[in-house]
């Protein structure tokens, strides 16, 4: 891979669709779809905009291995196993928890391309970026280029700085927007896209894991180490977790078959339904102003009838 931002050869090529909701729902607000999820079916969305940068700093590093750390159905741990089998790089999962075989979808993909993994229980993985816990991964496993459970760094966060001006070009027919709408899970994608936006936009996080608003910690010490100081455009909807991470509800299922019926779309219920589900309810209550231009930004997990 070469240094130039992650954009060797088999790199998902931006920008990625994006194309207008139409929903009487909405009311005035006219909402947008950003589908980054249609970036690369192996890297999609936020994974691709986390992973960028990071790979070509690995690479300048001259590291041949990444390692990683997610649970048992982590989309970060498939993804990186993905990047490194295209990119070149040996890969190593740390998953929390015991092995329990046979693997699951999730990690029988992410062994399929290559990943090596191991295991730490819950006890040992709450110290999983500890100078002791990593001293011994590398005793065990040699020297390897580390990346965060999640993905989130200051360079994940200015991958997904990115986005904005994206967004920005490809509407600017239409008066450009107003804010853009993100799920979080570990607070990467929010911190960039914030960090990333034009005077007068905002943007707003939908924390997918109750207690979520820690997350607003973790947004500003991301984009300390980004960007040197924290932005004060972006907020936190902490009332849309729906009982927690990967929890549903059948208030949830109901929106998410809806939405289906009337769209075609079909929405990952741990990340973009719950997103989906708070931006409809927010302009229901006219956290929006009349009129505005509002982007969803669809990072995974979503698919057409």
């Amino acid at each position: 891979m070469d240094d130039d931002a992650g954009r060797g050869d088999g790199a998902p090529r931006t920008p990625s669709p994006i194309a207008e909701l139409r929903d009487d729902r909405l009311g005035g607000v006219r909402l947008f779809l950003k589908r980054d999820d249609l970036l690369d079916p192996e890297l999609p969305g936020n994974k691709w905009r986390k992973l960028k940068y990071n790979l070509a700093e690995a690479a300048r590093l001259r590291h041949g291995t990444l390692l990683t750390f997610g649970g048992a159905y982590s989309n970060h741990i498939r993804a990186t196993a993905a990047a490194g089998r295209r990119f070149g790089f040996a890969t190593i999962g740390v998953i929390r928890g015991e092995e329990h075989l046979p693997l699951n979808p999730a990690l029988a993909g992410a062994a399929a391309r290559g990943m090596r993994l191991t295991y730490l229980d819950r006890t040992a993985y709450r110290a999983k970026h500890t100078p002791e816990t990593i001293a011994r991964l590398r005793a065990e496993w040699g020297e390897f280029y580390l990346l965060p459970e999640g993905g989130s760094n200051a360079l994940a966060a200015r991958g997904c700085a990115e986005l904005p001006a994206e967004i920005d070009a490809q509407l600017a027919a239409a008066g450009g927007f107003d804010a853009v709408c993100c799920a979080c899970g570990t607070g990467g994608t929010l911190a960039g896209i914030a960090g990333g936006l034009p005077p007068g936009r905002r943007a707003v996080g939908f924390p997918v894991l109750k207690g979520g608003e820690y997350l607003a910690g973790e947004v500003e010490r991301l984009q300390r180490e980004a960007f040197g100081a924290p932005t004060s455009n972006w907020s936190l909807e902490c009332g849309f977790h729906f009982g927690g991470y990967a929890r549903r509800t059948p208030e949830l299922d109901a929106f998410a078959g809806d939405f289906h019926e009337r769209h075609g779309l079909r929405l990952d219920r741990v990340y973009i339904a719950k997103m989906m589900y708070g931006i409809f309810a927010l302009a229901a209550r006219g956290a929006f102003a009349p009129g505005a231009r509002v982007v969803a930004v669809v990072t995974g997990g979503a698919g057409l009838a």
